[in-house]
Order: structure tokens, then C-alpha cells, then sequence
């Protein structure tokens, strides 16, 4: 079996852990994608759900790991692949002055990358008429496991000792969308400009295309390096079904402000994020990353993971099929167009971990 075909079926199937403890803690609840486990399959890590309804049914059982670090998967008794975990990063073992551990204002996603969602609320989720039905970024709260909102200067503080202890090599800013037209713009922009100040690592922002097409500046001269506007889905039917909230603001004002973003940040620096199995067909998904590869957004499209205790817990994920017929013409699309994840500064596509569109960009780079 290819990696890309392994990675598929691990992401949209999940594995079963035979111990739970393997590795340092998987996420469960935030924003974003969670419930899953970081594994290393070769030289690629990748992010797969071990907390999901699909998970817990899985074909695939990972064993404990042996005195090498080395952890088999199997199906049906026989030998898929090897991986290693991991290891749990060492600042989570600090806090604050007043007590806040590290790791609740942020967390190591992959193997390097740090992870924050900077407001850990959002006028979309407060409405269950409005909510992102995916989403779970109330459940971390809820649990005790983040804080509402981290400061500047928390972030920097973390920021910089992740780089110092762990060697992390670029940092993801999200947050929830507050209320006013430059949604979270601002925030993030303050919060890039203190870790740019504290140590110098690559900065992704993500965020709702502000109402003001200058925030791209801004963020800029803040310090973030790359931007992500998330389409989520991308036919107005299945936004408006999906994330009746998101789905106000139109497509068009998302394409604009990628354009705009694109002259700001450059060719490949801005990226969508976009969820496979949520009801969008795949070639409505290739249409819209063909005309996004066209403008220089990079798509990363990632297999659907339903997160327990949202609306969407029940829902299937994609299969693995569905995902190669998607990723593998889309890797092949984003070499053409002269892009690549490993040229992104920071960020999920640079990341790659929720997906196996990297693993089809090499491909098409060797045929």
C-alpha cells in the first residue's frame, strides 16, 4: 500500500489504540480538527483520529510501542506499517506566573508546530441557529483544558519556549470570530506582532475574510507570514445546511479577499482550508481548487472527521477512495501551478498533517 493510500485510510477510518497513553496527549474538543493522535509513518507525521465514532470501529489496532519506539499497525492480525510517536513536548511542563499551564494556551500539533486559537470563543457557536455544526471549539473550555482568550504576551512567552525546548519550527494562530467587521484581524495582528517580538518563528493567521481588505496589510506588517481564509465547504447549498453562520458571508467576498490577500502576502502564502465528506461532490471541489490554484490560494483539502458531542458526531466520514479521487488530480493541479506545501512559510498546508495532498504533490514531482 502507498503512503497515500495508507494515510487515507487511517484518516477517514481511524485507528484503535491498545494503549491510550502511547505518545503525549491526543487533542480532544477545540477548534479546528481534533480527536485524533499524532503519528510518524516514516519521515511524515501525520494527524489521525483515534476519539471519532469511525475510530472506534476501526480495522486498524496500533500496539503498544516496543523498547525502540516503533508501534505496529495491523489489520485483521497482519502488519500494515510501523510508526512512532511523538514525544510529549517539554513545555508543557511550565505555567505561567499566575499559575496557567502552557499547554492550555497552546499546543504542539504534528511534531512541530505550535497551535493556538487566540479567542476560544466565537459569535457563530453561540448560536445554535448559527453554529458551524462541525465545530467543537466550546468543548477544550468547557473542560478546563484552554483559557477564553490568551494575551499577547502568553503567546509570546509559549512561543518562545516551544522554539527554545522543543525546536518548533512554525506557529498556527486561529480564533473564533468576534464580533466587528475586522473578524479577529485585530486580535491576531496583536498577538502576531508580541511572538515576532519575543522570537523569531513563521506565523500563519487564520481567520473570516475581514470586512476591510486593508487588515491583510496590516496583519503583514504585524508579522504574519501566511494567511488562511477557510471556505469549509464550498457550494452555497451545503454552507448554508453545514454553517448557516459562515454561509452569510458570501463566497464572492471570500474570493475577493483572497485576491487581495494574495497581492499582500504572495503567490502560495494564502490557503483555504476546505473538509471533504461534508456533502460537496468532488468535482464541485476540484472546480472551486482549480479556480483557487489559478488565483495562487493554495486548497488544502482534508478528509471530514466527526468530532464527538457536535451536531455532525454521526455523520460518515469520506471514504478512502473519495479522498484519492480528490487529492490525487489536486496535487497534481498545485505542481502545475508552481506550487508546493513545503514552499508555504507556516501553517496547515505547510503542516500537512490532516491530509495527504502533500504525498500527491511528490508524486506528481516524480512522474
Amino acid at each position: 500500500m502507498s503512503d497515500s493510500a495508507l494515510i487515507n485510510e487511517l484518516q477517514t477510518r481511524g485507528v484503535r489504540l491498545l494503549d491510550p497513553r502511547a505518545g503525549h496527549e491526543s487533542r480532544r474538543g477545540g477548534a479546528g480538527p481534533s480527536d485524533h493522535k499524532a503519528l510518524t509513518i516514516g519521515d511524515k507525521t501525520v494527524m489521525v483520529p483515534v476519539h471519532t465514532a469511525p475510530a472506534f470501529e476501526s480495522p486498524f489496532l496500533v500496539e503498544p510501542p516496543g523498547s525502540d519506539g516503533r508501534a505496529r499497525i495491523t489489520r485483521d492480525g497482519r502488519e500494515i506499517a510501523q510508526i512512532r510517536f511523538p514525544g510529549r513536548p517539554r513545555f508543557y511542563d511550565l505555567q505561567t506566573e499566575d499559575g496557567i499551564p502552557y499547554s492550555h494556551i497552546a499546543t504542539l500539533h504534528s511534531r512541530d508546530v505550535l497551535a493556538t486559537t487566540v479567542l476560544q470563543t466565537c459569535i457563530r457557536y453561540e448560536s445554535r441557529k448559527k453554529t458551524c455544526q462541525f465545530c467543537s471549539i466550546g468543548q477544550s473550555l468547557a473542560a478546563g483544558r484552554t483559557i477564553a482568550r490568551k494575551t499577547p504576551e502568553q503567546l509570546a512567552e509559549v512561543a518562545r519556549a516551544a522554539v527554545e525546548l522543543d525546536g518548533v519550527k512554525h506557529m498556527v494562530m486561529t480564533t473564533g470570530t468576534p464580533p466587528g467587521k475586522d473578524r479577529g484581524a485585530a486580535v491576531l495582528a496583536d498577538s502576531a506582532r508580541a511572538v515576532k517580538a519575543a522570537v523569531d518563528i513563521p506565523i500563519q493567521a487564520q481567520c473570516e475574510p475581514p470586512d476591510d481588505d486593508i487588515w491583510h496589510q496590516r496583519m503583514a506588517e504585524a508579522g504574519v507570514d501566511a494567511l488562511g481564509m477557510h471556505l469549509e465547504a464550498v457550494t452555497q447549498e451545503i454552507r448554508e445546511q453545514i454553517m448557516p453562520g459562515k454561509a452569510s458571508v458570501p463566497l464572492d467576498k471570500y474570493f475577493s479577499s483572497f485576491e487581495a490577500a494574495v497581492k499582500v502576502f504572495g503567490r502560495g502564502q494564502v490557503s483555504t482550508y476546505i473538509l471533504a465528506g461534508l456533502g460537496d461532490t468532488p468535482d464541485a471541489i476540484l472546480a472551486v481548487s482549480e479556480k483557487l490554484v489559478t488565483m495562487g490560494v493554495y486548497p488544502f483539502v482534508v478528509p471530514f472527521v466527526p468530532i464527538s458531542g457536535t451536531p455532525l458526531e454521526s455523520h460518515p466520514a469520506p471514504s478512502a477512495d473519495f479522498m484519492a479521487s480528490i487529492l490525487r488530480p489536486l496535487g497534481q493541479m498545485i505542481v502545475a501551478a508552481g506550487m508546493a506545501s513545503e514552499n508555504i512559510k507556516a501553517g496547515c498546508g505547510k503542516c500537512g498533517a490532516c491530509s495527504a495532498l502533500s504525498t500527491y504533490e511528490k508524486l506528481r514531482v516524480m512522474q
